[in-house]
């Protein structure tokens, strides 16, 4: 990976044998692991250096969020998205699933409604019972080769609902939402009267620049007043394991009545989360510049190989490293448990159900192209013996 594109950049350590979640779910196995959604490319090296330094200090006392990492975040989001945020604005957290976890409390009372769009990452199926809410599902629509809102659903069950839940982009199929769609979720939860919370872990992932992502909460005042963002530097800068993320709320009075749901659940932030925050957003241009042009290349690759795959099918990734597997057709060949079976030829993906969706997976193309290229020519292999 030594190309003039700057994929020098990109480094993909051995993980075998390590402490990755990722990599030990399969120790002493020959499974390739395109499941949880980590990264193998190594952190950018300013993180690093940013770590070396703090850790040199060797005084890891109690510490708050300090004015140049609450700088470096506003300028960052107002430089990668064009979005002018106070600095007041922002509440600490330790990851987005902590903080939509706080935000379903915010929805009406004890068992209202929160709508979400399946398939999703799993702890949106779970968050709204964790707060004594009701979860309300609304399916996506495949149409060509995109996915797409049901707005004929979503608008029957609005008045059920006292939050949406949003995935910008959404994991797991790949959308970066437009203007025009993001403008029709706002008129929704201003009719409604609804709170959206939007999760945008995933804004810095995005490969289709005919797709570019905007924050819900910039299009206009109205809905800015009525959502909280979350964001986090994990995935778009391959840090999940420092947990360190924040909340977005413009407005003052939803802010202070998120604040008082953390009181007493919500721990402080790791200080070196905080630290490799700051080195990120401040220093990390140049990496991430690289990472998506090799995540691009990545996701040319899973696509043109997946729709050449017999009983295979799948859409295009416009933002994040993941692409979404209909595995359906599996089922005639007797294959119920489309995961179980790759898993059985060597590659370790992610269940579909676990997302609202039985019969699909999840493949994480977030690798070297070398690991990528070895695991889908063993998923080829694999279903080379249902002939």
């Amino acid at each position: 990976m030594s190309r003039d594109d700057g994929s020098s950049l990109l480094r993909s350590p051995e993980r075998r044998g390590s402490d990755s979640i990722k990599w030990q779910r399969y120790a002493g196995r020959d499974v390739l692991p395109l499941w949880v959604a980590d990264m193998d490319f190594a952190a950018p090296q300013p993180v690093l250096d940013a770590l070396q330094q703090r850790i040199a200090h060797g005084v890891f006392g109690y510490a708050h969020p300090w004015p140049s990492l609450t700088e470096a975040v506003v300028d960052g989001i107002a430089r990668h998205h064009g979005w002018q945020i106070e600095p007041d604005w922002l509440i600490w957290l330790p990851g987005v699933v902590t903080g939509f976890n706080v935000a379903s409390h915010l929805a009406g009372e004890p068992g209202d409604g929160i709508l979400a769009m399946t398939p999703v990452y799993p702890p949106f199926l779970s968050s709204p019972g964790l707060a004594d809410r009701k979860l309300l599902r609304s399916d996506l629509l495949q149409v060509g080769e995109s996915w797409i809102p049901d707005w004929e659903d979503l608008h029957a069950q609005a008045p059920q609902a006292r939050m949406l839940m949003l995935c910008n982009p959404h994991n797991p199929v790949g959308r970066s939402w437009t203007r025009q769609e993001l403008q029709h979720f706002a008129a929704l939860a201003e009719q409604h009267d609804w709170v959206v919370m939007s999760d945008d872990i995933h804004c810095g992932l995005v490969l289709d620049p005919q797709r570019p992502y905007t924050p819900l909460a910039l299009l206009d005042e109205d809905i800015a007043r009525r959502t909280i963002t979350l964001m986090a530097p994990s995935k778009t800068w391959n840090i999940p394991a420092l947990y360190a993320g924040f909340a977005i709320i413009p407005d003052a009075t939803l802010r202070r009545r998120y604040q008082h749901a953390m009181q007493g659940l919500v721990p402080h932030l790791n200080v070196l989360g905080l630290v490799a925050m700051e080195a990120a957003y401040r220093e990390g241009d140049a990496w991430l510049d690289a990472l998506i042009t090799q995540l691009r290349d990545n996701a040319g690759v899973v696509h043109d190989a997946i729709v050449d795959m017999p009983l295979l099918a799948t859409t295009p990734v416009e933002a994040t490293y993941l692409a979404w597997l209909d595995c359906r057709g599996l089922a005639g060949r007797g294959i119920g448990d489309p995961a179980a079976f790759f898993e059985q030829h060597g590659v370790g993906l992610s269940e579909g159900r676990d997302f609202g969706a039985p019969g699909f997976l999840r493949l994480n193309f977030g690798c070297s192209p070398e690991l990528l290229a070895q695991a889908l020519q063993r998923m080829r292999s694999a279903l080379d013996t249902l002939r």
